[in-house]
């Protein structure tokens, strides 16, 4: 403590361009002892997929869809059921969903569907038959990481 009162009142004594010569000369030491760090990043990637259905004209009024989407490779079908409104004629919804979310894709079981890449057909259903079909390749996603060398 004494040594900062010293310091501060020699630098008070000092022309105003000595002063900022002092004081770059004191952050220059500080900076000095500090140990510098890599610089790591976190990173994701999360592919989904957007299904959609849509009464075109809107004829049906409330109904119920039922998205069943199946992959090819394990035969496992994963639903998603969503009740449509009066005046709400069409939904999007996103393949994977995240089990914690109210309403997400699982098989009859229970199983949460993941983001696993291959081959998937889906269909949506609307009073037990099928509306509309499709299908999809679900990507393989991957992150990189660069981390920033101390200087």
């Amino acid at each position: 403590m004494t040594s900062t009162l010293l310091w501060s009142s020699r630098l008070k004594q000092l022309a105003p361009l000595g002063r900022v010569v002092a004081l770059l000369l004191l952050l220059a030491a500080l900076g000095a002892t500090t140990e510098a760090r890599a610089q790591t990043w976190m990173v994701s990637t999360t592919a989904q997929i957007k299904l959609g259905i849509l009464d075109k004209y809107g004829q049906l009024g409330p109904y119920t869809a039922t998205f069943v989407v199946r992959s090819e490779k394990t035969g496992k079908e994963y639903l998603l059921i969503k009740e449509l409104e009066k005046g709400q004629t069409g939904i999007d919804v996103l393949f994977p969903t995240e089990p914690s979310d109210p309403d997400y894709f699982k098989t009859e079981g229970g199983e949460a569907a993941k983001a696993v890449p291959g081959r998937y057909t889906w269909e949506c259903r609307v009073a037990g038959k099928k509306a509309v079909s499709g299908h999809f390749v679900f990507p393989e996603t991957g992150n990189d990481i660069t981390v920033l060398g101390q200087r």
